[in-house]
């Protein structure tokens, strides 16, 4: 069963342009969100804390404050209150982009843009928290294990940590997610199409170029475990499979590790023979 993405979920739209944040509200009221509207970041902070929202739709250009800023304390707070964040901006370079990731941004939207479009991917993006919310009850409810490793790389969901050889690497919401659809089976190819539709959270309508943009990155961030984020060229990606007893004190490593930082190292391979057709 789909879980619900809008039984009146709330939304907050930080933008300073008043026309278009009267026009976003009228929009998104029509489509049976509620909506909460702040024209500063003071503003936007103060919602935050006392009418925590389901997401957020957030420019960058604001009077007072970063929007980039506003993006990293949401992205800082717990689990349980965290918003999804949607931003959007004017700014077309993939580098602007990138930053909106890094800073843990779930999606970005170029101005202008179609309000159709931006609903479906509000819709997706409360789809996907709302199937990660039940995922994590249903884990409870198992006793699922909260850690997940693969070679060096070892991630506490629960706390959204990632670790190589016992250091933390710092990644952002939607890495979290890449590394861990890509952890759940390892060995296994995903097509840019599959994780596009089952990270990004919608239909593909991003161009490859953005998974191949984020893998890089994420790769950058891993530096000595980067090889087992494996390219597939022309296809996708997958990660290596690796013995977990190869690393047995990763688990142990990761209950008490400190904060580091690591280098990059970059490292693609060779498609491989295909026993039959890609999902996607």
């Amino acid at each position: 069963m789909e879980p619900e993405t809008n039984c009146r979920a709330r939304l907050l739209v930080v933008e300073d342009e008043v026309d278009l944040s009267k026009s976003l509200e009228y929009a998104l009221k029509a489509s049976g969100y509620e909506v909460l509207v702040a024209g500063r970041g003071e503003t936007a902070l103060h919602l935050l804390k006392e009418s925590p929202p389901d997401l957020v739709l957030l420019d960058l250009m604001l009077p007072d404050i970063s929007g980039l800023d506003i993006c990293r304390q949401i992205h800082r707070m717990s689990d349980a209150t965290r918003a999804a964040v949607i931003i959007l901006s004017a700014k077309v370079e993939e580098a602007d982009r990138i930053a909106g990731f890094e800073a843990g941004a779930d999606d970005y939207v170029v101005k202008p843009f179609d309000v159709r479009e931006l609903v479906l991917r509000i819709e997706a993006r409360l789809r996907s928290r709302a199937a990660l919310a039940a995922r994590d009850i249903g884990e409870d409810l198992r006793g699922q294990p909260e850690h997940l490793t693969v070679g060096k790389l070892a991630v506490d969901e629960k706390a959204h940590r990632a670790f190589v050889s016992g250091r933390e690497v710092r990644v952002s919401a939607l890495e979290m997610r890449l590394i861990l659809h890509l952890m759940r089976a390892p060995g296994r190819m995903c097509t840019r199409r599959e994780l596009l539709t089952e990270v990004w959270g919608y239909n593909p309508e991003v161009s490859s170029r953005t998974v191949d943009t984020h893998v890089k990155r994420l790769r950058d961030k891993l530096g000595e475990a980067a090889d087992i984020l494996q390219t597939v060229r022309g296809v996708g990606f997958r990660l290596a499979e690796i013995s977990s007893t190869d690393f047995e004190g990763d688990l142990d490593a990761v209950r008490n590790a400190q904060d580091g930082e690591v280098d990059v190292t970059l490292t693609d391979v060779e498609p491989t023979p295909r026993r039959g057709r890609a999902k996607g």
